[in-house]
């Protein structure tokens, strides 16, 4: 029974820090600050105004290393510095901080309309030739940010049958990105999301419901890795093949993740026949 609890208790603490990694992750991007620019900022929330020499072994980070990134965050009002003695660190409002964040994202987006059509019309001035070429491409996408980026700007542009197969467990992880969105409004634009995963418990049902893909199989997958396709998909490329999709636990090795991505016919139309396979001979889920 004391067992049972302490495995409880580490499973409860295991899914609090990935929760908080998720989010941190997230606050990284909308910010545009580094990893440790963020764990400073959300522990100077935590801590109330507090010394950079504290602060440092707080978070057990070198002191040096510690006062840089404090003036890089101040230098952006991310952090205020007192005029007491000793100087305390103070985070700003995170209310404040979004504010902040918008305003300098629509400075930049109205820099780029202003200026982007005359800077293409000039690159387009001293091109040697027509860059467009039907020869199939590929790239490879690193890091599960990326692939799940591309994935999304996939599901916005189909108006088609997508396929996605992938297990439970990587959905799971995926549940926290945009694609959930993106799944409804590829729905409601006239395209189809066919969700295939390896295994669902019933209790698991609600959680692959809230994905947002409308028709849902139980299959066998050909591998562990994911697979998002779609013959008409009018981008760069309609296929996306990612390797293991999920190692270790559910928020480990993101960053050394990556996937193949492609717009080859051959290789599109050879996946999409494969899934749509799979498809036949999978078992309905009724959601």
């Amino acid at each position: 029974m004391q067992d049972l609890t302490h495995l409880r208790i580490f499973s409860l603490r295991r899914h609090r820090c990935h929760t908080i990694t998720i989010y941190q992750r997230k606050l990284s991007l909308i910010l545009g600050l580094d990893n440790l620019e963020t764990r400073i900022y959300l522990n100077l929330l935590r801590t109330g105004p507090i010394t950079a020499s504290a602060l440092s072994k707080e978070i057990n980070v070198d002191r040096a290393k510690t006062y840089r990134t404090i003036d890089k965050l101040s230098s952006n009002g991310i952090v205020s510095i007192s005029f007491s003695s000793p100087k305390l660190c103070i985070a700003a409002d995170p209310d404040e901080i979004l504010s902040l964040t918008l305003k300098k994202k629509e400075e930049e987006i109205f820099k780029i309309k202003k200026d982007g059509k005359k800077i293409i019309d000039k690159i387009k001035e001293v091109s040697a030739s027509d860059t467009k070429s039907n020869v199939p491409t590929f790239r490879i996408i690193q890091g599960l940010d990326n692939i799940s980026s591309q994935v999304e700007r996939m599901l916005e542009t189909t108006t088609d049958i997508v396929y996605f197969v992938t297990t439970l467990e990587d959905i799971s992880r995926l549940y926290h990105s945009e694609i959930p969105e993106k799944i409804k409004l590829a729905e409601k634009a006239g395209g189809t999301v066919r969700l295939i995963v390896d295994e669902v418990s019933p209790k698991m049902l609600p959680f692959v419901k809230r994905f947002g893909a409308r028709e849902v199989r139980l299959g066998k997958l050909p591998s562990k890795g994911r697979i998002v396709v779609s013959k008409n998909c009018p981008m760069t490329g309609k296929l996306l093949m990612s390797d293991s999709a999920v190692r270790g636990t559910l928020h480990e090795n993101v960053d050394s993740e990556c996937a193949l991505f492609t717009n080859s016919e051959e290789m599109t139309n050879s996946i999409f026949t494969l899934c749509t396979f799979i498809w036949r001979g999978a078992d309905v889920i009724k959601m």
